[in-house]
């Protein structure tokens, strides 16, 4: 018996955790699976961050798109030729070799990438961009950082307006040149990689919206977290169901290039 997918699959990049501080385990949040599902109409798929489990080539056969995910661990600065510092945090090094290259493979073929938090970091890192370590140690900038305690709506809570540049794809998309955002994150963007696009920034200045200039497909970022209750956000739903979108046309023209 043969089976045919009907709708595209996303793989969701996922994180390398120790559950109990002891067990091994690969693992992407539920928010992120429940968006694609729901808005983007695909299956999602966990893919697991470690270069001997899957190669670029073997993943983009695979999937029709890919969620770069949030994550604790931050791209190694080694990536963009800085040196470890503590301000730089945590990293997972496997991480970094599989989603890397991959961006640049999906940028050059056009297969859709949705960059989110230490994705939209690696979009940028991957495109030869440089990051800062901490945004709340520089100079008129605010804290961007997941507050400390209280409940999870509270961290996800909206913090600020993201202002978006007219006419360019996040406006075409969300229909405003301003939304209002979440924001958990401790790094951003230092020097823009080659073609990145900065089409949104927070009132400090800090980047909060990418994209790749001339890429064939979608390769949008934010630096934001659309995935946290995407269905009821008026931000986040079009920005999920226009990815959706980019995945069944990549899914089609998969298809087509089979037949043909």
């Amino acid at each position: 018996m043969r089976f045919r997918l009907l709708r595209p699959v996303i793989g969701i990049i996922g994180n390398h955790y120790l559950i109990n501080d002891q067990y091994p385990a690969h693992a992407a949040g539920v928010m992120n699976s429940e968006a694609v599902a729901a808005l983007c109409d695909a299956i999602p798929l966990i893919i697991p961050t470690d270069p001997r489990y899957g190669s670029t080539d073997e993943w983009m056969g695979i999937c029709d798109g890919f969620v770069l995910t949030g994550g604790r661990p931050n791209v190694h600065p080694e990536e963009y030729g800085e040196t470890e510092t503590e301000a730089h945090g945590v990293f997972d090094r496997n991480r970094d070799s599989v989603v890397l290259p991959l961006v640049r493979a999906c940028v050059a073929h056009g297969l859709p990438i949705l960059s989110i938090c230490r994705g939209f970091q690696e979009l940028n890192v991957a495109m030869g961009g440089s990051l800062y370590p901490e945004i709340r140690d520089l100079p008129g900038r605010d804290n961007h950082r997941m507050p400390p305690d209280g409940t999870l709506e509270e961290k996800f809570a909206m913090r600020h307006i993201v202002k978006l540049t007219e006419g360019g794809p996040f406006h075409r998309i969300l229909g405003s040149t301003e939304v209002l955002t979440n924001s958990l994150h401790g790094q951003g963007i230092k020097q823009p990689g080659e073609r990145i696009v900065i089409d949104g920034t927070a009132p400090d200045g800090t980047p909060e919206a990418i994209y790749v200039a001339g890429a064939p497909g979608f390769t949008l970022g934010v630096q934001w977290h659309p995935e946290y209750e995407a269905a009821k956000d008026p931000v986040s739903r079009p920005l999920f169901e226009s990815f959706g979108e980019a995945a069944r046309a990549w899914k089609a023209g998969r298809a087509l290039r089979r037949a043909g």
